[in-house]
C-alpha cells in the first residue's frame, strides 16, 4: 500500500507519521495491510493542495492507494476575516485532492470538525444530524465535506474536535504556557465539547481507512467538558499554581471582540465507529493524562 499524508507537520499529520512508523499505539496495533506500506508525508510548503496545477502535476507522477488530508486553515478567528481563503484551503483543496484520488481509484480521508454543527442542542451530535455552522471556519469545513463526498466515491469524512497533540499549537500547550507565565487563567465555561488526543484519532483513521465502509464518522475521546473543565484538568495534572476564572462566552466576546462565534454545545457521538470497526476512543481524562505524562511533548 502506498499512502500520502498532507498537512504532515500538523498535530494529526505528525501522529500519523509516528503511528505508521511504529505500527502500534496505546489503543492497539495497526491492521496487517499497513505492515509493508510506503508512506509519503508532505507539508504545505512542499505541496499546495489549493493549486489545481500543483495537484494535477503531482498526481500525474505519483500514485497512491490512500490519501489522508490533514492540511487545513484552522485559525477559527482569522477565518472570520479571511473566509474566502478558508474556503479555498478547507473546501477547494480537499476537492482537488479527492478528484485526483478518484481518478487513481484510491481511498480518500478528509478530516473535518465539530464546528459544522450549530451547537444549539445539548445532546452529542451523531453523523446524520443536521448541519448548520455558525462560523466561517465551520462553513469552510462543511464545503470540504460535501465536495469530497461528491468527488470521490471511496471517501471518508472524519469529524473530530478540540484536538491536541505533540506538535503544533493547541489548547493544552497554550494553557500550560499562560498558567506558568502568569499564574492566572480566564477560560470560557459555557461552551462544551470533547477534548481529543490526536494520537487516538490517528489510530482510528487508519482502522477506518482499512475498510470499505465509506462515509462520515465522528471520532473524539469520550465524555463532554467545557473549556474551563479542560483547562482545570490540565493545570491540576501538571501541579501548576494557577488561579482559574470561569467566564461566559459573552464576557469572552467583550474582552476579545474580534473572536469568532463558537458552538455552545458541539460534543460528538462516535456512533458509526460503534457500528463498524468499534469505538476504541478513550475517555478524555484518561487520554489527556497519558499525553501529559510525556513531559517532552508539552514543553511550552
Amino acid at each position: 500500500m502506498r499512502i500520502l499524508v498532507t498537512g504532515a507537520t500538523g498535530q494529526l499529520g505528525s501522529e500519523l507519521n509516528s503511528l505508521l512508523l511504529s505500527g502500534k499505539s496505546p489503543l492497539g496495533n495497526l491492521p496487517d495491510c499497513y505492515r509493508n506500506s510506503e508512506s509519503v508525508f508532505l507539508s504545505h510548503s512542499q505541496f499546495d493542495i489549493t493549486s489545481n496545477d500543483s495537484v494535477s502535476s503531482f498526481f500525474k507522477k505519483e500514485h497512491f492507494d490512500l490519501v489522508i488530508n490533514c492540511a487545513a486553515y484552522t485559525n477559527v478567528d482569522k477565518c472570520e476575516k479571511e473566509e474566502a481563503l478558508s474556503i479555498k484551503s478547507n473546501g477547494i483543496g480537499p476537492w482537488l485532492l479527492a478528484q485526483a484520488v478518484e481518478k487513481q481509484h484510491g481511498k480518500f480521508v478528509q478530516v473535518s470538525t465539530d464546528y459544522v454543527f450549530p451547537g444549539t442542542c445539548e445532546i452529542p451530535r451523531s453523523e446524520d444530524d443536521a448541519i448548520c455552522p455558525v462560523s466561517a471556519y465551520g462553513r469552510s469545513k462543511y464545503v470540504g465535506e460535501v465536495l469530497t463526498l461528491n468527488a470521490c466515491k471511496s471517501s471518508f469524512v472524519v469529524r473530530t474536535a478540540w484536538l491536541y497533540g505533540c506538535h503544533g499549537h493547541n489548547f493544552v500547550r497554550t494553557i500550560i504556557k499562560i498558567a506558568k507565565e502568569k499564574g492566572k487563567l480566564a477560560v470560557v465555561s459555557d461552551q462544551f465539547g470533547n477534548p481529543t488526543n490526536a494520537a487516538d484519532v490517528a489510530y482510528e483513521i487508519l482502522l477506518i481507512a482499512a475498510t470499505n465502509n465509506y462515509g462520515i464518522y465522528h471520532c473524539t475521546n469520550e465524555g463532554t467538558a467545557s473549556w474551563y473543565d479542560f483547562a482545570k484538568e490540565i493545570v491540576e495534572n501538571q501541579g501548576i499554581e494557577c488561579e482559574c476564572e470561569a467566564i461566559s462566552s459573552v464576557e469572552y466576546k467583550r474582552r476579545f471582540p474580534g473572536s469568532a462565534s463558537r458552538p455552545h454545545f458541539s460534543a460528538l457521538e462516535n456512533r458509526r465507529l460503534k457500528e463498524t470497526i468499534g469505538n476504541r476512543m478513550r475517555p478524555w481524562k484518561e487520554a489527556l493524562k497519558d499525553f501529559l505524562s510525556n513531559t517532552s511533548s508539552i514543553d511550552a
